[in-house]
């Protein structure tokens, strides 16, 4: 089972750039699952953001291509989203989601805000 963790947001200018980190918390490594970043505003749903297939494929919303890049480090058992020229529609919680098989887990999120 795992444990998602978070990090890496916060408050930046708008055309500045964030990097959110996800593991878990006990240092399972994430290798075989298929990761996710999902982002959700107040009164909005929730929307994927980019993916990362075990097999090292990637996918990314309309929004976040040519501005985030999803990546994993395998020793850190870590996957990254960078996020950069981010624009105050970016504010939202950011949440990390990870499948393997019929087994999901979500991660409770990082604020990020983006503000002048």
């Amino acid at each position: 089972q795992l444990h998602l963790v978070e990090s890496g947001g916060g408050l930046v200018q708008p055309g500045g750039s964030l990097r959110l980190s996800c593991a878990d918390s006990k240092a399972t490594s994430l290798s075989f699952y298929t990761v996710k970043w999902y982002r959700q505003s107040p009164g909005e749903q929730r929307e994927l953001v980019a993916g990362s297939g075990s097999g090292g494929s990637t996918d990314y919303a309309h929004f976040a291509r040519d501005r985030f890049t999803i990546s994993r480090d395998t020793a850190k058992k870590t996957v990254y989203l960078q996020m950069d020229n981010l624009t105050p529609a970016d504010t939202a919680t950011y949440y990390c989601h990870a499948v393997l098989g019929c087994f999901t887990y979500w991660g409770q999120g990082t604020q990020v805000t983006v503000s002048p």
